[in-house]
């Protein structure tokens, strides 16, 4: 029996993939990826995230706040089990890879969580800067997508998993009273 997919999940991976690369690119690659360095056009929208969070801007870097490239290599990791699932899940056509997919999921919300709740109790020192709107539109929105999303993989595969492990307990039980 292959891994049962769904086409919401897949997407997500397929989507966030370059987009965590790429992320984690700009953080290892500071200063020459921040504005002003040689290879910022590459990052051309960091010239505005930068200023909203300072994770990403001057203030970190110039400290040399551990935090962001500690991150960014947990992304690559991450990253790596997003292309290992798609891979068991379609190539190989795997059934645990699921699990695959739901510790990736556990991994993106456990990380996310740690980011917001770390500017929570810095007393928001590296966003606490920014006006409402603009905390909103740049902050709030693009980092409460990896929450939510992969809130809804990790409720969507742990049903998954429950139920592979309900069968597969029913049919132990029929084979051990037979």
């Amino acid at each position: 029996m292959p891994a049962q997919t769904h086409w919401w999940i897949t997407a997500w991976f397929l989507i966030t993939i370059p987009v965590i690369f790429w992320d984690a690119a700009y953080l290892f690659l500071r200063p020459r990826s921040m504005e002003g360095g040689d290879l910022h056009w590459i990052w051309q929208p960091y010239s505005i995230y930068q200023n909203i969070d300072y994770i990403y801007g001057v203030p970190a870097f110039v400290e040399k706040d551990g935090f962001p490239n500690a991150q960014s290599l947990l992304n690559i990791f991450e990253n790596f089990l997003n292309i290992a699932y798609l891979y068991l899940a379609y190539v190989v056509r795997w059934p645990p890879a699921t699990l695959v997919a739901f510790t990736s999921a556990s991994l993106t919300l456990a990380k996310t969580a740690l980011y917001w709740v770390q500017e929570y109790y810095c007393g928001m020192c590296r966003i606490g800067h920014n006006n409402t709107q603009d905390l909103i539109l740049y902050w709030i929105i693009p980092n409460g997508i990896w929450l939510v999303v992969p809130t809804f993989i990790i409720f969507r595969l742990g049903r998954d998993l429950i139920s592979s492990l309900n069968l597969a307990h029913g049919m132990r039980s029929k084979t051990k009273s037979s």
